[in-house]
């Protein structure tokens, strides 16, 4: 558009000679009048140039086809997808990474999934709440990628206790082995996130991360928890397997496991409690309470003592209401007062 040019409006009647403009988006246009109207550039359309009339077609012109049509373009082959050595076996990981590591327990954090192999999986990454799992991510990842499924804060933390991913394994147009679909749940530490050890250099990201491992060589990973009591006894079986010694009279061994100890302060749980208020330091208590209890509730006679301190009574409390709401059932008393003073409670499993 140039000085000269006649013009008409789009969104209004009337149009008329372009007489100036008054910067990069107005210009001045008179009209039949005489009088100049200024208008929006982008509102106006060039019916007639300086010199040259040009013609504009109406809402229900069709347009004609050119002269000389251009030849299809041929369609762009998808990049082939590159496999690995090895790659044919199943290695998929679950990372956690701090926006920032010098602010934990401040910071929010980002969810990847890992796959290490030449397949695509189709996966449904799910957090289980009030006895019902809620879908948090679901999405193809590529072969020999890693993908972000999501960032949350430190508030949302407890919806993350327990967590299961399942995923089906497969190759885009070539045969490929059958893999099985897998399910794997995982139980994730709150407290860990607060700590600076917990994040480790890794093979996958620039920084570290805390990582889980899902599928090791097609084999699922499940968290196992063993007591020291049946460490110790299966040890005992293979040397006595291995080492056969004489028979000697039976005697009777005290089966009772030794007593847990946990201290539940947060200066034992924590490097550093900046940035946290009391309501969200209590939550880091109490779920480690949870963790341990979870650990060992079916070892029968296992005697677990919480350190939780006098002070005004707040963790103690809700120690024992948790107790009297989920664990009923099972004897609670106060810890031995020459070991623990008044600040300990004792629970037995049966």
């Amino acid at each position: 558009m140039k000085i000269g040019d006649k013009v008409r409006f789009l969104n209004a009647v009337g149009g008329g000679i372009v007489k100036g403009f008054k910067n990069k988006d107005i210009v001045w246009v008179e009209e039949e009048d005489g009088f100049e109207t200024p208008a929006l550039i982008r509102e106006c359309i060039v019916v007639e140039s300086a010199g040259k009339q040009l013609k504009i077609a109406s809402p229900t012109e069709k347009p004609q086809p050119a002269a000389h049509p251009e030849p299809p373009k041929p369609q762009e082959k998808k990049p082939e997808i590159t496999e690995l050595p090895g790659g044919d076996r199943l290695n998929v990981y679950l990372a956690y990474l701090p926006l920032d590591l010098k602010m934990l327990g401040k910071c929010n954090y980002e969810t990847f999934l890992i796959n290490n192999s030449n397949y695509f999986l189709f996966f449904n990454y799910m957090s289980r709440q009030n006895n019902a799992w809620f879908s948090r991510c679901s999405e193809i990842i590529e072969p020999n990628t890693r993908l972000f499924v999501e960032e949350f804060s430190k508030e949302q933390l407890n919806d993350l206790e327990r967590i299961c991913i399942q995923f089906v394994a497969f190759k885009k147009d070539k045969p490929f082995g059958l893999k099985n679909a897998y399910s794997v749940e995982l139980r994730i530490d709150g407290v860990k996130f607060y700590k600076l050890h917990s994040f480790h250099e890794n093979e996958f990201f620039e920084d570290e991360a805390l990582i889980y491992p899902l599928v090791i060589n097609d084999t699922a990973e499940r968290e196992m928890l063993i007591s020291a009591t049946d460490l110790q006894e299966a040890m005992t079986q293979k040397a006595k397997y291995d080492f056969p010694q004489k028979q000697q009279p039976p005697v009777k061994k005290d089966k009772t496991p030794p007593v847990i100890e946990i201290d539940l302060h947060i200066n034992q749980l924590l490097d550093s409690t900046t940035g946290l208020n009391n309501t969200e330091i209590l939550n880091i208590q109490l779920n480690k309470f949870r963790t341990v209890m979870e650990e060992n509730k079916n070892i029968k006679g296992q005697k677990i003592v919480f350190i939780h301190g006098k002070g005004e009574g707040v963790l103690r409390n809700a120690v024992l209401s948790e107790l009297k709401l989920k664990y009923k059932h099972l004897p609670v008393q106060d810890a031995s007062f020459r070991e623990y003073g008044f600040g300990a409670t004792m629970v037995t499993i049966r």
